[in-house]
């Protein structure tokens, strides 16, 4: 049987780039260009939490690593590396060569080398912890709490698919196999929108990525950038396999369903046309919904300019009571 160490050498040790040191030492080494700051995230994804136990291994591996360089993208910045920590109730060869396929798949599509981390046995479920670095231009970050009244809301993507299959996943909707082939890719096989927060640098004002839902996220930046906002229902970027929904179901997946990993932004009125050949340049499909306000709150507008009620909650792992 093989040992950690052959696991490790096998499956995820691979040729560090010049510069950098990767596994097999204590620690990794990377450099970071003059002027540059690092950008760094951590996500940890637990069975049963974050993933089913039959999930296919190669995409796990990619979400794996996908939802931290969501967490780049929503920064603008530009992937060096990552770590990966791996608690493992049981050792299945294929099953961590698919995952370990997956995760570099990934990893080589936005040059990001694995260049460290940890295995271990778990006693109980599976547990994965990936730790991305970036580098970005000292003070061009794109951070919560730069948005100004009067920008435009912008949302990348299609909103309301991952929600949706995961609840019919989870047993929470009627099984609909035409649906959850419709909405499974888009919890399974996020797309982290790195090409276009390196775009916006420059032209937006803020960014997030949707991880909890986007009322949810959204209202980070309104917090951040003590804000409010009002968007436009009709305007909302809905997943095509959502938007024949009922009305109440729908909304609770594009508005508070969360697993999407695109990016929310805000830029001046005025960078209208730069956002969209940011967009164009990056091949990311971008959306405008809606505007921010000096004043506190979030609000949603229907089609006849009435505000929602009841908006739905996004994710939140220790909701208070």
């Amino acid at each position: 049987m093989a040992s950690e160490f052959d696991l490790i050498a096998r499956y995820f040790t691979r040729t560090a780039p010049a510069g950098l040191l990767g596994v097999g030492d204590d620690c990794a080494l990377f450099p970071v260009p003059p002027g540059e700051q690092v950008a760094t995230s951590t996500d940890l994804l637990l069975e049963g939490r974050h993933f089913f136990p039959d999930v296919d291994p190669r995409a796990l591996g990619h979400k794996a690593l996908a939802v931290n360089l969501s967490d780049l993208a929503a920064m603008g910045a530009r992937p060096i590396g990552c770590v990966l920590g791996l608690a493992l109730p049981r050792l299945e060869e294929p099953w961590l060569a698919a995952f370990a396929e997956g995760f570099h798949a990934l990893a080589d599509a936005h040059g990001c080398p694995l260049i460290g981390g940890d295995t271990t046995r778990s006693a109980h479920d599976l547990a994965i912890s990936v730790t991305v670095f970036g580098a970005v231009p000292a003070g061009q970050a794109l951070r919560r709490d730069g948005a100004e009244a009067g920008d435009d809301i912008w949302v990348s993507g299609e909103l309301g698919a991952a929600d949706v299959a995961y609840r019919l996943l989870d047993g929470q909707y009627a099984a609909n196999d035409a649906l959850l082939a419709a909405t499974r890719g888009a919890l399974e096989w996020p797309q982290p929108q790195v090409a276009l927060g390196l775009a916006l640098r420059g032209i937006a004002h803020a960014a997030i990525d949707l991880s909890d839902g986007l009322l949810q996220d959204l209202g980070h930046i309104l917090a951040a950038s003590r804000l409010g906002a009002s968007l436009d229902e009709a305007s909302l970027p809905v997943a095509p396999a959502v938007a024949a929904m009922d009305e109440a179901l729908r909304r609770r997946a594009v508005l508070g369903g969360g697993d999407v990993y695109q990016l929310c932004f805000t830029a001046p009125p005025a960078k209208r046309d730069a956002v969209e050949a940011a967009a164009r340049a990056a091949q990311a499909r971008v959306t405008r919904i809606g505007q921010t306000l000096s004043q506190a709150g979030l609000r949603v507008m229907d089609s006849q300019g009435h505000p929602l009620a009841d908006l739905p909650a996004g994710f939140d792992h220790f909701p208070a009571s």
